[in-house]
């Protein structure tokens, strides 16, 4: 038992484990000669789960697309422009306002050539951005270098000449990119240092795991997900389905064996069996969708609406307009087979029977559960989801089974079980509108602008409170049914919820609602002004002003590209709060890692990895600071930085919570002040 414990802690363990450095996206290289003086450079790239790559045909005002770059090329020309080969997807994208062309799983991008002498010489490179629902790659290159005798025997040297000039002509067209002026920056110094003689660029690595060893939000967002299972798993416990089984269960177990302690260890087996059979799920859930369809789901319209339509049935069968059921037939030959049966099959059989006999009132949970998790686009979320609602769900067997006497304590079952279906149907109909929002915002159809969307939250809260305190009825409500204590004081906190919710109908915040709710530029009516800009772009004239100012730094690793950093500044940093920090107590540096500005001369460096590339333009500089100075390559990324570059807090990254992001910052100027 200690064993399954044991492991069970360390599977948790393992998926609660996140990296910063992402390398999702892997590519192999060839050139296949195609007969005659022709040949392409082929690059194939295999994808992560959960991560699509850009392909060639996105707006210069979109994320990074890809595009193909020649530093030298001697020997042979280029063939028209790079051309993506396989299945690629394509999606409008609100953000942008523009249909987004990607690869999902595996693609490859072709670039054709023509030798024109005896002997080739190329060294080229393709530029290439990903993203998952979370985060974004900054512009990455993968190298193509070559030489050797080509196909072509015979080739004049006169000849040759305009063929290399029609070459640097088409690689214009090819890398498919504005090519501006090289400015006078400071963008060729990598290693700036402060008046103190501190290396800014210096790594901090160690330094941020100190941190978050000491209590980041590295993993929140997984143990978000498993509190979230947790507490879905107890509400099922107070459902009429699951309930009323819990004293007929645990008297099973300490009627069939005399033997307390057998009983006892039976129970806790029947618990365990819980466990696994909901884990399985999560599983199940995960290999059937597959990684890139769980990434899809946060943003495809077509599953957002299907999934608030499915989230609309859940709730009417919770408000008593119909029953969810399996065919009784499935539980009956379940109970019979651990009838015939002994030992743990017998009790693992029982254990799936309950899961069978109570689907009408856990599987309207388990559906918004999945539904909720699944969307965040994380492979492991609904495991962890489903981990912590089984976990919660045989708590209570295996408890009054080591102690029977607090059975005689337990509330009896009653109308109070039918109050708490009724209570997660309005919380599956408010949840059901926030899918529908996204569906919307994809579509543009402008059906539910955040005021819209406020007014039916407001209703649904109003009629909550309503219900709870007695003024509303449902067909399985007790006609002599009278409000209790509890219900009155949680029907007051959804009415007071209510009034909340009021002011966003002129454009107040609503920080607590504001991950939920349209962002702000549906509003039609807003009242709101305020905003949030970064005074530099430039890591090291940022740092020299902070030093000036005495004031911390906030470094903000973005790119034009990334549509969750437009989503965090939409949603946290239009927060009054926010902003009077990151304006007046900060010093915010925003670098883009995919500005295409060319540095006055390409520098070549050792990457983390040990590799050596080249930085040809400011984004490249950016996107060097931040794999070697924080080890993460993604955006967005927020660090806190003293003026001589040390960190004041962990990292932060995509994370719409504002009380937190919050807190965050305001740590930040504690230890700054220290």
């Amino acid at each position: 038992m200690k064993r399954i414990y044991s492991t069970m802690t360390l599977l948790l363990l393992v998926l609660m484990a996140q990296a910063q450095m992402a390398d999702p996206v892997h590519f192999s290289t060839k050139l296949n000669m195609l007969g005659g003086d022709m040949a392409e450079i082929v690059f194939s790239a295999t994808i992560d789960p959960g991560w699509h790559l850009y392909s060639t045909d996105i707006t210069d005002d979109g994320p990074t697309k890809a595009t193909f770059n020649v530093d030298k090329m001697e020997g042979a020309e280029l063939v028209g422009r790079l051309t993506p080969r396989g299945k690629v997807t394509e999606e409008f994208d609100e953000m942008f306002g523009t249909n987004l062309r990607f690869f999902v799983g595996k693609g490859e991008f072709v670039q054709k050539i023509k030798f024109t002498k005896p002997k080739y010489d190329i060294d080229s490179y393709l530029e290439y951005g990903a993203c998952n629902d979370e985060m974004c790659m900054p512009p990455t290159t993968v190298q193509f270098k070559q030489s050797g005798q080509s196909p072509t025997k015979e080739v004049k040297e006169e000849e040759a000449v305009p063929a290399k000039e029609e070459a640097v002509a088409e690689e214009a067209v090819a890398a498919d990119t504005v090519k501006a002026e090289p400015v006078d920056t400071a963008a060729v110094v990598l290693v700036a240092k402060d008046n103190g003689g501190n290396d800014l660029w210096a790594p901090i690595i160690e330094e941020l795991k100190a941190f978050e060893e000491g209590g980041s939000n590295a993993n929140s967002s997984l143990w978000y997900i498993f509190l979230s299972g947790l507490l879905g798993g107890f509400l099922a416990v107070l459902t009429p389905c699951v309930w009323p089984i819990i004293p007929m269960t645990v008297s099973f177990f300490l009627k069939r064996n005399k033997d307390r302690k057998k009983a006892i260890s039976e129970a806790i087996t029947y618990g365990l069996s819980i466990v696994v059979i909901y884990v399985v799920l999560g599983l199940a859930v995960t290999l059937l969708f597959g990684a890139s369809a769980l990434n899809a789901l946060s943003t495809n319209a077509i599953f957002n609406i299907f999934f608030a339509l499915l989230l609309i049935v859940f709730a009417a069968s919770f408000f008593g307009a119909f029953e969810l059921t399996l065919p009784a037939s499935w539980s009956n030959k379940i109970d019979q087979k651990s009838e015939n049966t002994t030992g743990l099959l017998s009790i693992f059989l029982m254990a799936f029977t309950l899961t069978l006999v109570s689907f009408s009132c856990t599987g309207p949970i388990i559906g918004f559960l999945l539904v909720a998790v699944s969307t965040q686009g994380d492979i492991i979320a609904p495991t962890v989801g489903m981990l912590g609602f089984a976990i919660a769900l045989a708590i209570p067997f295996t408890l009054f089974a080591m102690f029977p006497s607090l059975l005689k304590s337990a509330p009896k079952s009653g109308g109070w079980m039918n109050t708490v279906k009724v209570v997660l149907g309005f919380i599956e109909l408010a949840f059901a509108l926030k899918f529908l929002s996204v569906a919307d915002l994809a579509y543009g159809w402008r059906l539910l602008d955040r005021e819209v969307f406020i007014c039916l939250w407001i209703a649904l809260f109003g009629l909550l409170g309503a219900y709870l305190l007695g003024w509303l009825k449902f067909p399985h409500d007790d006609d002599n049914h009278r409000t209790n204590v509890p219900q009155f004081f949680l029907g007051l906190i959804s009415l007071a919820f209510t009034v909340y919710m009021v002011p966003g109908l002129w454009g107040a915040p609503l920080k607590a609602i504001s991950a939920f709710a349209p962002p702000m530029y549906t509003q039609d009516f807003n009242l709101y002004t305020g905003s949030v800009e970064a005074k530099y772009t430039d890591y090291d004239l940022g740092m020299a002003a902070a030093r000036a100012e005495g004031k911390p730094v906030m470094v903000d690793f973005t790119g034009f590209g990334c549509v969750n950093c437009r989503k965090m500044e939409a949603a946290v940093w239009t927060d009054a709060k926010v902003q009077d920090i990151l304006n007046n107590k900060y010093v915010l540096i925003s670098l883009y890692v995919d500005d295409k500005t060319p540095l006055p001369e390409p520098i070549e460096v050792t990457d983390v990895n040990g590799q050596t590339r080249k930085l040809r333009t400011i984004g490249d500089k950016w996107s060097y600071l931040q794999r070697t100075k924080i080890g993460a390559n993604t955006q967005p990324y927020y660090v806190l930085l003293d003026n001589e570059g040390k960190p004041l807090n962990g990292l932060r990254s995509y994370d719409e919570n504002i009380s937190e992001y919050v807190d965050f910052l305001q740590k930040g100027l504690k230890n700054y002040k220290k």
